[in-house]
């Protein structure tokens, strides 16, 4: 083991320019890891922000990417050039450490011009987000390359979950001693219940009557439609808040129109926020729940519900990926199961799973005992395994194996 001073990460998302987990995990594990040594985030983006153990860098988007070509495929060449000005630009940093596939390529680039070690982050899997074609036609083949590519030739795996590190083995080549498990965390002073309502009055939830919480975006991988579905038979008198934007794709932006529209002609209180909200707004939702809704068809980790426990919100979620690892069943919440049609992401009876989503979420709605029990048990599971601190710990002790 060498001497460890800096670690460069690299990611597609960072602060303000976050809209998934892998953005939120980026900035708390950045801030996480900067008590303990130096950090430069090369990042997505026009940010600049320069303090004695945290830099931040932001690389524009290139206008040659966008001109003379299929406008799906703008994502992958645009996140290759990225990677390129990244990986070029000099680096004094021991380790690179990237996240998600946008950047995969320039911790690889990085470690060649360098000479440095680095280790990439699996928030998700190309192979198993098969409905990306719809967003970027061929140009998924090409992000799918760049995932394969760098993930075998990689120092070192994170996998966010068991599961995700089973994924990893079973889709590529890459030796098994390389591949880590560290979970995601939770900003536990900051993610915590509040008394505070204004944020549902400003949004038309109704404080004083119960609600199912949906916070995500929409796309096939977070399985809106199927809790969009599951309303019909969801007790009348429980509000349905879906705190959905950025549709990936027009098609699946048009289907939950319809959807949401036809239920909502069906039965009152179905609210359909669509702008981003602000971090404190989704705390104040989160708290005020009476039950959180995690329906995905593919979550590697799902830290949505860590976000929901650590408010003290019971969670309903469906039994794929690294959900099975952070909601326990019966103790932090109920997980519905949910068997795919074989090579799909598509559920093999679709009714069947939102009726047993909906079934869920009354069982914890007329239940206050069991609501109180599920909350205080999450609040206590998030506090002994998911705290930040403890993941920079353990993140920095693979750095040091490398180095």
């Amino acid at each position: 083991m060498g001497d460890l001073h800096k670690v460069a990460l690299f990611t597609n998302e960072y602060p303000p320019n976050v809209y998934g987990g892998a953005g939120v995990h980026v900035e708390y594990l950045s801030q996480a890891l900067a008590k303990l040594l130096a950090v430069e985030v090369r990042c997505f983006g026009d940010q600049q922000a320069s303090a004695p153990q945290l830099t931040v860098r932001g690389y524009p988007q290139w206008d040659e990417t966008k001109r003379d070509t299929d406008p799906r495929y703008v994502g992958a060449v645009d996140a290759l050039a990225r990677s390129l000005l990244m990986a070029k630009d000099t680096l004094d940093a021991d380790i690179v450490h990237c996240h998600t596939w946008y950047t995969d390529m320039a911790g690889l680039l990085a470690g060649k011009l360098w000479g440095v070690p680095y280790v990439l982050t699996i928030h998700s899997l190309e192979p198993l987000r098969p409905w990306k074609v719809e967003q970027l036609g061929n140009g998924y083949h090409l992000s799918s390359w760049i995932e394969r590519t760098a993930i075998e030739q990689a120092n070192a795996i994170v996998a966010v979950s068991k599961e995700t590190r089973e994924d990893i083995l079973r889709l590529f080549n890459i030796a098994p001693e390389k591949v880590h498990v560290i979970y995601n965390g939770i900003a536990l002073d900051e993610y915590r219940k509040t008394a505070t309502t204004a944020a549902l009055t400003k949004y038309g939830i109704d404080p004083t009557r119960p609600f199912v919480l949906f916070v995500g975006r929409i796309t096939r991988q977070k399985g809106i439609i199927h809790l969009v579905n599951a309303i019909p038979h969801i007790d009348p008198a429980i509000q349905v808040v879906l705190c959905a934007g950025a549709p990936d794709t027009p098609e699946i932006g048009h289907e939950m129109e319809a959807r949401v529209a036809a239920v909502s002609a069906e039965r009152p209180g179905v609210i359909w926020v669509r702008e981003m909200l602000a971090r404190p707004d989704v705390i104040q939702l989160y708290s005020h729940a009476t039950v959180f809704c995690c329906p995905s068809v593919y979550e590697p980790f799902g830290i949505i519900n860590l976000e929901a426990m650590a408010c003290e919100t019971a969670v309903v979620a469906s039994a794929v990926g690294g959900i099975k690892e952070v909601v326990v069943p019966e103790e932090t919440g109920i997980l519905v199961a949910l068997k795919l049609r074989p090579g799909s992401f598509d559920p093999e009876d679709p009714a069947v799973f939102s009726a047993d989503l909906a079934a869920g979420i009354n069982r914890v709605a007329h239940d206050a005992a069991l609501r109180e029990r599920f909350g205080a048990n999450g609040r206590r599971r998030v506090e002994e395994h998911f705290s930040w601190d403890a993941i920079a710990e353990k993140t920095i002790a693979l750095y040091r194996t490398l180095v």
